[in-house]
């Protein structure tokens, strides 16, 4: 199994109406050189996610990472069965209130979290010093016509979801869940999913591994995705941006024709300041695929 080099240490804080668990490396009340550096994950995954990178990452100064809403050790209130991504905004406020005060930060997100990143540096500019984005391409464009039918689906999922039709599966053991990560990512080693699986999975009284997540994420979000509400809030960010995606093309994989790669470019060109990297050998979740090699990208776009 993976053993990590660079320690690190859970913290829980109290935000909005969440107990939010935060992962944390290095020492909050230490006054470092450089930057904080916050890791948001992404859908269906934990901070710990970051481990690997942040063992490859050549840098003195605080990181953390939490665990949103309802994913890891963030645990989901019962009562709750969906999920607003403007939620997502609003913890990322109050979590830099809670560690940074009005200090500017670097902030890196993954898929949804990239999503995450790359609204709140527009609607918070001046708390961004810089900005990394791995992988968080937004959705394909949709059409006000859609919405009767979008409404639809969420009221259906709902119904599915508190009949107990929507739920997280179960696993016999923690190799049942490392077998399931490298299914879903066949490059990650071996060694790499059995450590993530005791992260992301936790043994229940019963013996069986769940995973850290709420199944209400499994249900449909009730509002369509602007893109032209999202351009205009990626015209706003000034600070600079690095966008780093995956030699394979997740657009592809995941829409077809629906989105493509030139899309996502094009829509990038409203932001002033951004610089384009592909990583080799690499799918979706590149920070586990090539730690190392992301880790010296990052590293020369924040040393700049």
């Amino acid at each position: 199994m993976y053993s990590p080099i660079k320690k690190s240490t859970s913290e829980f804080v109290p935000l909005r109406d969440q107990n939010y668990h935060v992962r944390v490396w290095g020492d909050p009340k230490h006054a470092y050189k450089d930057k904080p550096l916050v890791l948001l994950h992404g859908w269906m995954d934990v901070g710990a996610s970051f481990q690997f990178l942040v063992d490859a990452l050549r840098l003195d100064r605080l990181i953390i990472a939490p665990d949103w809403r309802g994913f890891g050790l963030t645990q989901a209130h019962s009562t709750q069965d969906h999920y607003v991504f403007a939620d997502y905004l609003a913890d990322l406020d109050f979590l830099l209130d809670h560690y940074f005060a009005d200090e500017s930060i670097d902030l890196l997100g993954h898929s949804m979290g990239g999503n995450v990143c790359m609204l709140y540096a527009g609607i918070r500019p001046q708390r961004i010093h810089k900005l990394i984005n791995l992988e968080g391409f937004g959705m394909a464009s949709t059409r006000a016509s859609q919405a009767p039918n979008r409404y639809g689906k969420w009221l259906e999922e709902l119904k599915k979801f508190h009949k107990g039709e929507i739920y997280l599966q179960h696993y016999e053991d923690s190799d049942a869940v490392a077998k399931r990560l490298i299914k879903t990512n066949p490059k990650i080693s071996i060694e790499k999913a059995q450590w993530l699986a005791t992260q992301w999975a936790r043994v229940e009284e019963d013996g069986k591994w769940r995973i850290l997540g709420s199944a209400a994420h499994k249900i449909s979000s009730a509002n369509l995705y602007r893109e032209d509400e999202t351009r205009e809030i990626h015209k706003r960010i000034v600070a600079p941006v690095l966008c780093v995606t995956a030699e394979e093309d997740s657009l592809k994989k995941w829409w077809g024709d629906q989105y493509t790669m030139d899309e996502f470019y094009e829509r990038m060109k409203v932001i002033p300041n951004i610089t384009f990297h592909t990583l080799a050998q690499t799918g979706h979740m590149l920070h586990h695929d090539q730690p190392e090699a992301l880790a010296s990208v990052i590293e020369a776009f924040l040393t700049l």
